[in-house]
């Protein structure tokens, strides 16, 4: 007497799931282009050196006369003004990125949810950008000419130009993360993990934590930690409006019909 041998719960998942890793190994693959690209346009114009002399610029206007960054490291004068070009190949690149990775998941998505989805992935793109603006424009020159004010007359300064760079870095994560605050206010209230009213009685506590923030991750001194409390506050706010009118337009539909729902 034979027995039908159970049927196996995961049987055809295998040729899904290994389709799945092969459009994300190629997307992969596209956005490491689109990177490498970019380095190699900036590598023959600008080149290294000067985006480099770039990025030390916001310094070196406020050094006093005469002086210059130093490199302690023997490899230094080469590797720093590489790290830079890679960095800056990657902001470039970053629409391409984050257009992969949107594509990517965009197939298990509703309706509802690509509409909310991709103007999301354009704001972020534009939020973190200007978030590196600001702080070079802004933050890096008043902080230094804050700096120089206070040094003593019988100090050179001569930062090392690893440090600099280590510390630029940091500034431009800290500020670009924090602009996306708006973002944050609203895949909350759209997830349903917040409501706009909790957010709008969150308020204070949130202005609190804002400058508690900026004086643990920004330099100690008043610029460069009300530079970034004041604009996470302001986006705070403005967070909270986004999220009013994309809960409107945005809003699940009651029954979604069946076409309309994400292959598994």
């Amino acid at each position: 007497m034979s027995t039908t041998p159970p049927k196996d719960e995961l049987e055809g998942s295998e040729q899904p799931f290994v389709s799945h890793l092969v459009e994300l190994r190629d997307r992969l693959i596209r956005a490491v282009i689109a990177v490498a690209i970019c380095f190699a346009a900036l590598a023959l114009y600008p080149g290294p050196s000067g985006l480099y002399d770039l990025l030390a610029a916001p310094l070196v206007a406020h050094l006093p006369k005469g002086a210059t960054l130093i490199a302690t490291n023997v490899i230094s004068p080469i590797l720093v003004p590489l790290k830079i070009t890679l960095m800056a190949a990657f902001m470039i690149a970053l629409p391409v990125v984050l257009y992969q990775v949107w594509a990517f998941v965009a197939p298990g998505l509703y309706s509802h949810e690509k509409r909310l989805v991709l103007p999301l992935v354009v704001s972020s793109t534009l939020l973190f950008v200007a978030g590196v603006a600001f702080c070079y424009f802004l933050v890096i020159p008043g902080m230094a000419k804050f700096i120089q004010a206070f040094a003593p007359a019988s100090i050179t300064a001569a930062p090392d130009i690893e440090q600099y760079f280590g510390f630029v870095l940091t500034l431009f994560l800290v500020f670009g993360i924090s602009f996306e605050v708006p973002i944050a206010v609203i895949v909350l209230t759209r997830m349903g993990v917040v409501s706009i009213e909790q957010l709008q009685k969150f308020r204070g506590y949130f202005i609190v934590g804002a400058f508690i923030v900026a004086a643990i991750v920004t330099p100690p001194d008043v610029i460069s930690q009300l530079a970034l409390a004041i604009p996470m506050c302001i986006l705070y706010e403005i967070g909270i409006i986004a999220a009013k009118l994309l809960m409107k337009t945005t809003k699940a539909p009651e029954e979604q019909p069946a076409s309309d729902k994400p292959a598994a």
